[in-house]
């Protein structure tokens, strides 16, 4: 199933940045959802198996470790489409181009202060060592990540440079 799940997101990856399958191949909203879910799944049992969480443990802090996600997602995005916005313009004003700048640091901030919260909230669940582990964990997974990614495009490459020699 990891296997299953690193392909789709590598290919995800691919498609949505190579700008020629970026638009006749974009996934459907099923499609992106259910890619959602196995993704979701995969890093609860990576972050499962990596903090030594007991099914207790899981069942009460993966919950609020997807809320946390999903409001740091939702901040970033806000940023990110206000950077866009601008980026976009063909000559933007310097007081559009400060808003959007504050923007994207208040969004850090905002992040920064959503991580805070949520650690209280962890707190009652995870042991000290846990909450100790838990950004690097963050981390670990992210580079693990990357490095999936890289093999799968790395693969793809040696494949599409096969099929040139022919």
């Amino acid at each position: 199933m990891c296997k299953k799940i690193l392909a789709a997101l590598a290919l995800l990856i691919i498609f949505c940045a190579v700008p020629g399958f970026a638009a006749p191949q974009q996934p459907k909203d099923a499609e992106l959802q259910q890619w959602m879910t196995e993704m979701r799944q995969y890093k609860q049992a990576y972050f499962a198996k990596e903090l030594d969480l007991s099914r207790d443990q899981q069942n009460k802090f993966f919950p609020l470790y997807e809320e946390l996600s999903d409001e740091k997602f939702k901040t970033e995005k806000e940023a990110r489409d206000m950077e866009k916005r601008v980026a976009d313009m063909a000559n933007p004003s310097d007081t559009e181009l400060e808003k959007a700048t504050e923007a994207l640091y208040d969004a850090r901030l905002r992040t920064a202060q959503l991580d805070k919260e949520y650690l209280e909230k962890f707190k009652p669940i995870l042991s000290k060592k846990q909450l100790f582990q838990l950004n690097s964990v963050e981390r670990k997974f992210q580079r693990h990540m990357m490095k999936q990614h890289q093999r799968l495009r790395m693969g793809k490459k040696s494949t599409r440079q096969e099929g040139k020699k022919k």
